[in-house]
């Protein structure tokens, strides 16, 4: 016979439990961005499984490997191009001393720089250059971690598609509120994640597209480099396109081109700003929109952890947080009635 009671037991199991959840957490803590991608893709392929499945009567697993190949041509392999693209730049202004030499004799003529304010700007470029290096995964030097994650996330997606049912109802089960607040959650973070994905996704690649474009149009060097960079850079707000054509623009004054100087600005501020505020505003009344503020504490969240990644990891985190926050106020507050209603039930009978 055991020495503890049924409460003792079940008291050492949940400490059990609790002490593995936190081994097995700690250990996957270097696969975490894998697992957050799984549960990304999941969500943003699930419309397209059930469309397959159940309304065409396609195979599940043909399905489920259709969506998977998709994905890689249209997300993967796009990025890591482009990530790719852009460490090679940043290594090659890097080996040019002359490059940022040239641009600070250039802003010599518009505004007055001294010595130790041009040996701070140097100094302030290069690290920059270092810290955006860092952000991009390098496919030389962390081609093992990259396929592994890869290979890891496309497992776990694979099965979670084929087996979607049984993934959700398990979601429904553990998740440590009612079904119907469990149903709520669901719902919210597929339009939180939308909102993060698809809608910032959308505004990135339009403004990138125009700046390229207007870059390409007024003669600029490099458009398609600098449109790239923009795309990335407009995931964060305040920042955003005016990062990189306010100093292009400034650098055609200086040189002279007057005409593509002050094109770029007013194109800039009038089209590539505002045409945030109009997409933003149609994407909020479809899936909803996230606060600037919480993409900017994601962003600053996220980098560190994600590298370029958390530029929509940071935020979707910060979404979910303030979710299951909400869906804990509401869970307390119907326990609150309840236990109001239960009192005032027994002072009547008394």
């Amino acid at each position: 016979m055991s020495i503890f009671t049924y409460k003792q037991r079940n008291n050492i199991n949940l400490v059990i439990i609790i002490a593995l959840g936190c081994l097995i957490a700690f250990s996957l803590q270097g696969i975490f961005g894998s697992i957050l991608s799984t549960l990304v893709l999941y969500t943003l392929l699930r419309p397209a499984f059930i469309y397959f499945v159940d309304e065409k009567g396609m195979n599940r697993r043909f399905s489920a490997i259709l969506l998977l190949f998709v994905s890689v041509i249209v997300i993967i392999l796009p990025f890591y191009a482009l990530s790719s693209m852009m460490i090679n730049k940043i290594a090659e202004l890097q080996s040019d001393p002359s490059y940022f030499k040239n641009v600070i004799f250039k802003l010599k003529h518009l505004i007055p720089i001294d010595g130790d304010l041009q040996n701070l700007v140097e100094e302030g470029v290069k690290k920059a250059g270092v810290w955006a290096t860092e952000l991009f995964p390098s496919l030389i030097t962390g081609a093992v971690n990259i396929i592994l994650g890869l290979l890891l996330m496309y497992f776990l997606l694979y099965f979670m598609l084929v087996e979607r049912e049984t993934f959700e109802s398990a979601l429904v089960k553990y998740a440590p509120f009612r079904e119907q607040n469990a149903q709520r959650f669901a719902e919210e973070m597929r339009n939180t994640t939308y909102a993060n994905v698809v809608g910032q996704g959308f505004i990135a690649l339009v403004q990138g597209s125009l700046l390229g474009l207007a870059f390409y149009v007024l003669g600029y060097t490099d458009p398609v480099f600098w449109g790239v960079i923009t795309a990335f850079i407009s995931f964060v707000p305040i920042l955003g396109p005016p990062v990189i054509f306010v100093p292009a623009a400034l650098l055609q004054v200086a040189e002279g081109n007057n005409f593509a100087g002050w094109a770029m600005l007013i194109f800039g501020f009038v089209v590539i700003i505002n045409i945030d505020n109009v997409i933003r505003f149609m994407i909020a009344k479809r899936i909803g929109n996230i606060h600037p503020i919480t993409t900017v504490i994601g962003v600053v969240i996220g980098i560190p952890l994600f590298g370029i990644l958390g530029l929509v990891f940071g935020p979707l985190l910060i979404s979910y947080f303030v979710l299951l926050i909400k869906i804990y106020e509401t869970s307390a507050m119907a326990s609150e009635r309840l236990e109001r209603i239960k009192t005032i039930s027994e002072h009547g009978e008394l």
